[in-house]
């Protein structure tokens, strides 16, 4: 298997919905969160907008797209709105080497972090985040509170997420 990470091109983005929707599929193992394997994905058209401002990168297996990440710029930080790899390729290594590349970007814009938000208790979230070296957020930037507060108005109990921090030091 040949894993190439690049940016995302625009013709690449109508790919990009059906890998966050197979990504998603792993919710139905939890009964609290399967509601996700079949809730909105992002559109080709709103992806269109991060590949535009250099903010997606696609994940390429035997040149064949499996999976993406999505940042957007914070004051200080790289913020990963989406991390999505294709169930099938999951545990192959491909969200790492899509994180390393963010942070390498990240790095290049002189940005002290990358940060994101994600569910506290699910393996292949915040558990996963940790072992990657992010830490748990205590005091929230002004964006931080405000991704968790649209969170929240989306759904999504409070009480579940978390935010994270990887400094890039």
């Amino acid at each position: 298997m040949h894993v190439h990470i690049r940016p995302t091109a625009p013709n690449d983005v109508t790919a990009l919905p059906a890998i966050e929707r197979a990504a998603a599929g792993r919710f139905r193992d939890d009964p609290a969160l399967a509601w996700l394997a079949g809730g909105e994905v992002i559109t080709a058209e709103q992806h269109l907008g991060y590949v535009e401002r250099g903010h997606s990168w696609l994940a390429l297996a035997n040149d064949r797209p499996v999976g993406f990440i999505l940042t957007e710029a914070h004051a200080s930080s790289r913020f990963i709105v989406e991390l999505s790899v294709e169930l099938a390729w999951q545990g192959k290594g491909i969200g790492r080497q899509l994180i390393a590349r963010a942070a390498d970007h990240a790095r290049k814009a002189g940005l002290a972090s990358l940060t994101l938000t994600t569910f506290r208790d699910v393996a292949w979230n915040a558990p996963f985040y940790a072992r990657l070296g992010f830490e748990y957020v205590t005091e929230l930037t002004p964006e931080l509170r405000q991704k968790r507060e649209e969170e929240t108005a989306h759904g999504l109990a409070f009480e579940s997420r978390c935010a994270m921090r990887l400094p890039l030091n």
